[in-house]
């Protein structure tokens, strides 16, 4: 039995909404006649607590601050963040963020708690004395205040109204202060759980420190429990993630062996003091293993005859009811009784995110509020019927679930209420007078800045408006509408009873694109599934020739397969082939290409097993890298099969080759590929050396989808033998390559001396990326984005962290979280499911690494550096302290970050020294002041931004990706320009070679210098002036950022910004005003040279543009500094001039404008990612439940 209904619960994980909760419905089979007395005592009791009692502070407070004001929501966030900061600097930036903007006059008085009036009165003098109201005499008086008191004054009221919001919360900053605190409530019949504040623990320390905690709290609590009845005595809550900081599914072993003796130790101390002890419950991916350890504890006989072992069960998922069966089945074969404390969840908002991002099949959670009430009834319904082996304690604030309870129980024996400490106090009191119910109140105990996930959850519960705390005060809301039956509300949804607000997690891209299917390897059927299906590719060998044998990274004794590298005559018959290949693709309808292209997603999908052998075996992935790669390469089929287009205007361009990277082999291999196949062009594929077996397997299911065998052809080999080839010959109309800076420079003067001048070169590179992390920042998550960021995949990702940056004043006690997380990653072969960080590439990659690192070590800078196996390509994980990223001479591309300090006062600074780099990729930010991210992200010069989560990891459609500077060329791949960059469109040729004197390389620094001096207007003074110049004048691109698609609880901004400092290069008069008009339009600065060009545009003063008579010299281009373009529509002998001496540079790859008319190409595209949720949950999505 046991079995069967362990098999249940995973059955349900992702179950159709719709089925599981009319099931539970049938499963309650509550009479119309019962329903009806359910509801109406609710209502009773919904005016009984109105007439007879009053609010807690802390249920007016969520009255007058809900999370629908904007007021309320600042101050979950100041709260949040507020007392860990350690410098006033950086408070006094948190409150002006928080406090500054709003509207506190509006609450002052409304409320009828004069605690409420009086913080709502401290709270609107901070804020007004940071943002003073337009009325004088008010604003006169706050004005004197601030000189007269200055900052520290603002400091110490906000501070104060924190620390009182936190007192309300914490029932006691030690378990002694809660003690005392409780006494008063004892005194009336209620007991107590004590839950210790605290989340998961990153490091093992954190983990032993909580278990002392929970230890501490036993012993001072064991006095306490002085009757035989354990439900009188005190209890006390435990999080299992808190105890281990690798209590995850996929770590079993060690939570088994490590986590359960910890635990035991625990439940043998509240054994021995008669006391109650709850298992909290956690996130869904978390609950299978929870089952497990919960398993292993009651099995042993040192808890034999103990009553006080507790499970909490979240009534939202949809496993909740099984589980409560297997608990039951559990009992009564180990004859044992237990406690169950049934609650709603707490989760919530964090389980829609998880499902979305990574593409489930579902959600584990009900999408909709009344289906939770629903679930709860059916499982309170199941927990009174299991009272002979289960003690129920059911945990709410809801007059209508209490109601129910009170119906469904018939007597009041054998279970017991709870309630949070602050909340539900009116209602629970009413009821224990009426019905003469136990209580317990659920406290939590610790220091004010421990609050914050707990502060979260508990205002995003009650905080939202169909909350029952927050209606219970609203004296709007009648009580028949409070106490409205939720099973009622279900069954009138019928098949719509999912949330119609809630994006599923294949549709978040929208109706026309699905997303990629995803694998979770925390749910045990699919990851037995995985592991049987990739099971049998582990001692594969692939062959696709005899000459050059693969072998795995990890261990070189594992030969992968064979492969023979092409020949130049392969490449040139290629080439051949592909002007055919070109002809049939190209002419193909586009509806047809689309179909194809979208067919290799879905090939992927069902070929996903034998990729993630490849990606792990060839390449030294672990499983969750492998699953990330080909979910990456299946967005790219389905996004890019959006792009296909007829239109008259794009045309495909010929023969594009691909050069791809062996750090993302199927992914980055497939969207190149892929994108130039929805050009319409014919694709001669190059891929790494090292990774050449999955590249195979790409294009053999590419041929399979539908795409001819002569429109895409695979050449691997060696750089110097098919690279070489492959971008110097002049029938191939242009490259598409990720790789260093240093390589796309020489590939881009082969192109310029051999290809047309206008064959675009598409370049992904390096980047030094950083992250700055100040003071407000949650040092808990920190450390996981930046663990995530710095060594998932071996550090071996284009956008990884290179250099952290962190506010001097947190960086010793981060470092030491950060270290201690570090211990817990395990270095080592990448296919089994623990292992964190497999392998580098290769023997040079793993030289070159190991070279840096000892050079630091030898200079006493290494800070960190973990163990690694003695066979296989491994680096160790390492941290180097740097005084800033000017330390690094090139990028570092394995697993090694490098830290530095800076004061408050220098973080604009920071930003400066990581521009100065030149290279512009990735950039992460770790900040709770609002302000400051828009000050540093429009500050600093970097492709993608990430702010509050980790900086790896880019959606296809919804976060694309690419770099400025040394970093790239652009666009940005998963991009709305990308495909088209592999199209002609718009181009104006003049095809004149210039008349009129040269412009000198002086000349033309005289005149970059010039314009560079002068100030860029506004937008609304550009368009106004451009419109008197041309009457079709593009739109500008930097107007609006365009809001992505993508998961909930996240922000995702794709913006254009001006490239800078384009010359407009004509050739003649006409054609050099039309290319700086449309520069203007997007923001540039211009040089503008032709033949009469002065006459045209030198009376134009507003813009900032310098216009020179004559004809630009090619070599200025070589030498001259401070432009980042040049547009010229001049013959192909002049164009090939330009190209080439913008290739002689070192430095960024400048472009060569020839699609003068094309506004795209005037500018640069920067991608925002916002984690919404960071510091204060997913406010607007609890608003989608109801």
């Amino acid at each position: 039995m046991a079995t069967s209904t362990r098999q249940q619960i995973r059955a349900n994980y992702l179950a159709d909404e719709y089925e599981v909760i009319n099931g539970l419905i049938d499963e309650a089979a509550l009479s119309d006649e019962l329903r009806t007395s359910i509801s109406s005592r609710a209502a009773n009791l919904v005016r009984m607590v109105r007439h007879e009692s009053s609010p807690t502070l802390i249920e007016k407070f969520l009255a007058e601050y809900g999370l629908t004001t904007d007021e309320g929501v600042a101050l979950m966030c100041l709260a949040e963040a507020l007392l860990r900061v350690p410098d006033s600097t950086t408070i006094q930036a948190l409150i002006d963020d928080k406090l500054g903007p709003g509207d506190w006059s509006t609450h002052l008085g409304q409320s009828k708690s004069s605690l409420i009036n009086i913080t709502t009165w401290g709270l609107m003098v901070a804020g007004k004395l940071i943002n003073p109201l337009e009325d004088m005499n008010l604003a006169e008086i706050l004005r004197g205040l601030t000189k007269r008191l200055g900052d520290p004054m603002v400091r110490t009221v906000a501070s104060q109204a924190m620390a009182e919001m936190g007192r309300q919360f914490v029932l006691g900053r030690t378990i002694q202060e809660a003690f005392r605190r409780a006494e008063r409530y004892e005194q009336q019949g209620y007991s107590y759980s004590y839950d210790m504040l605290g989340e998961a623990a990153r490091t093992d320390a954190d983990a032993l420190r909580y278990f002392r905690s929970y230890a501490n709290a036993i012993e001072h609590l064991t006095p306490q429990c002085i009757s035989e009845d354990i439900g009188e005595n005190p209890g006390i809550s435990v999080k299992l993630s808190a105890l281990h900081p690798r209590f995850e599914a996929v770590h079993q072993g060690r939570v088994m062996t490590e986590l359960v003796p910890r635990v035991m130790e625990l439940a043998k101390q509240a054994k021995a003091a008669n006391m109650g002890f709850n298992i909290d419950a956690e996130e869904a991916d978390r609950l299978d293993i929870s089952l497990d350890v919960i398993e292993a504890l009651l099995a042993d006989s040192a808890l034999e005859g103990w009553d006080g072992f507790g499970v909490v069960v979240q009534a939202y998922g949809k496993r909740a009811a099984p589980v409560l069966d297997w608990l039951y089945d559990l009992t009564k074969r180990l004859n044992r009784k237990i406690m169950v404390r049934l609650v709603k969840g707490a989760y919530w908002d964090a389980e829609i995110k998880r499902a979305q991002v990574m593409g489930l099949a579902s959600f584990p959670v009900f999408t909709r509020k009344a289906c939770s009430d629903v679930s709860y009834i059916t499982c309170a319904k199941k927990l009174l019927d299991m009272r002979d082996s289960i003690y129920p304690q059911f945990a709410t604030h809801n007059a209508h679930s209490v109601s129910a309870i009170l119906e469904m129980a018939g007597d009041q024996a054998g279970y017991e209420f709870q309630r949070l400490h602050g909340m539900g106090e009116s209602l629970h009191a009413a009821v224990k007078a009426d019905s003469n119910t136990r209580c317990r109140i659920y406290a939590p105990v610790g220091q004010h800045r421990d609050l914050l996930a707990y502060l979260v959850r508990r205002l995003l519960e009650n905080g939202a408006n169909s909350s029952f705390v927050n209606q219970i005060v609203d004296t709007r809301i009648t009580p028949e509408s409070i106490a409205h039956d939720p099973l009622m509300l279900v069954e009138e949804l019928g098949s719509k009873v999912s949330s119609q607000l809630i994006t599923p997690p294949a549709c978040i891209f929208g109706d026309k694109r699905r997303n990629a299917k995803g694998w979770d390897i925390s749910d045990v059927t699919e990851l037995a599934e995985i592991e049987s299906e990739r099971g049998q590719w582990q001692r594969h060998q692939w062959r696709f020739g005899e000459t050059v044998a693969v072998l795995n990274p990890a261990n070189p004794t594992d030969q992968v397969g064979q492969i023979t590298y092409a020949t130049t005559t392969d490449v040139e018959d290629a080439i051949e082939t592909a002007a055919a290949g070109f002809a049939e693709w190209s002419n193909r309808p586009a509806a047809d290409r689309a179909t194809a292209i979208d067919r290799v997603g879905d090939l992927y999908e069902q070929h996903a097993a034998e990729l993630f052998a490849l990606a792990t075996r060839e390449a030294g992935k672990t499983l969750v890298d492998a699953i990330a790669e080909v979910r990456e390469a299946v967005d790219f089929a389905r996004y890019y099969a959006e792009q296909v287009t007829d239109a008259g205007d794009l045309k495909a361009r010929g023969i594009v080759t691909c050069i791809s990277p062996w750090n993302f082999p199927l992914a980055i291999f497939s969207g190149q590929i892929l994108a130039n196949l929805a050009a319409g062009n014919a694709v001669l594929a190059k891929p790494a050396e090292q990774t050449s077996l999955i590249a195979v397997r790409a294009v053999e299911l590419m041929h399979e989808a539908g795409i001819p065998a002569a429109a895409i052809q695979l050449l691997p080999g060696e750089g110097k033998t098919v690279g070489s080839a492959l971008t110097s010959d002049s029938r191939i109309a242009g490259v598409c390559f990720t790789g260093s800076t240093t390589t796309a420079q020489s590939i881009n003067r082969s192109m310029a001396a051999n290809l047309a001048p206008d064959a675009p070169l598409v370049a992904e590179t390096g980047g030094l990326n950083a992250m700055i992390v100040d003071s407000t920042a949650l040092p808990e998550q920190v450390v996981k984005d930046v663990i995530d960021s710095a060594f998932q995949s071996a550090g071996q990702r284009c956008s990884a962290l290179r250099v952290l940056y962190l506010q001097e004043d947190i960086a010793d006690d981060l470092l030491t979280m950060l270290f201690g997380a570090m211990d817990e990653l395990q270095v080592g072969d990448p296919w089994p499911t623990t292992t964190d960080i497999g392998p580098v590439i290769d023997d040079n990659a793993k030289a070159k690494i190991w070279m840096h690192c000892d050079r630091h070590k030898r200079a006493g800078r290494v800070l960190k550096q973990l163990a690694v196996p003695a066979q296989g390509r491994f680096v160790a994980p390492t941290v180097i302290r740097v005084d800033g990223i000017q330390d690094l001479e090139e990028e570092v591309f394995g697993p090694v970050l490098h830290v530095a300090t800076f004061a408050a006062d220098e973080i604009e600074t920071v930003v400066d020294q990581i521009n100065a780099s030149g290279y512009g990729l990735t950039f992460g930010l770790h900040t709770r002041v609002n302000a400051r991210v828009d000050q540093l992200t429009d500050r600093i010069n970097a492709g993608n931004i990430y702010v509050n989560r980790n900086q790896i990891g880019a959606i296809v459609g919804s976060q694309p990706f690419g770099g400025e500077g040394l970093s790239g060329t652009g666009p940005k791949a998963g991009g709305p320009h990308y495909v088209r960059r592999f199209m002609t469109y718009d181009s104006l040729r003049v095809g004149a070679e210039g008349t009129g004197n040269k412009i000198s390389a002086g000349e033309l620094a005289k005149a970059v210098k010039a314009v560079n001096q002068t100030t860029a207007v506004d937008l609304e003074t550009r368009q106004a002036v451009l419109k008197k110049l041309c009457n079709n004048s593009p739109a500008a691109l930097d107007a609006e950022p365009s809001e992505m698609p993508g998961p909930t609880g996240e922000l995702n901004l794709l913006s254009c910004v001006p490239r800078g400092t384009i010359i407009c290069a004509g050739p003649d008069a006409e054609s050099a005003r039309t290319q700086a008009l449309v520069a203007l339009s997007q923001g540039n600065k211009v040089v503008a040279i032709a033949p009469g060009i002065e006459a045209e545009l030198q009376q134009q003063t507003t813009l900032p543009l310098l216009a020179i008579d004559g004809f630009l010299d090619s070599a200025g281009l070589a030498t001259v500094d401070g432009f980042d373009a040049i547009a010229s529509s001049a013959a192909t002998n002049v164009l090939s001039a330009y190209r080439n001496a913008l290739a002689a540079r070192d430095g960024p790859l400048l472009p060569l404008i020839t699609e003068t008319l094309s506004p795209e190409r005037y500018i640069l595209e920067r991608h925002l990612c916002v984690d919404t949720t960071a510091a204060g949950g997913n406010a607007s999505l609890v608003a989608s439940s109801e």
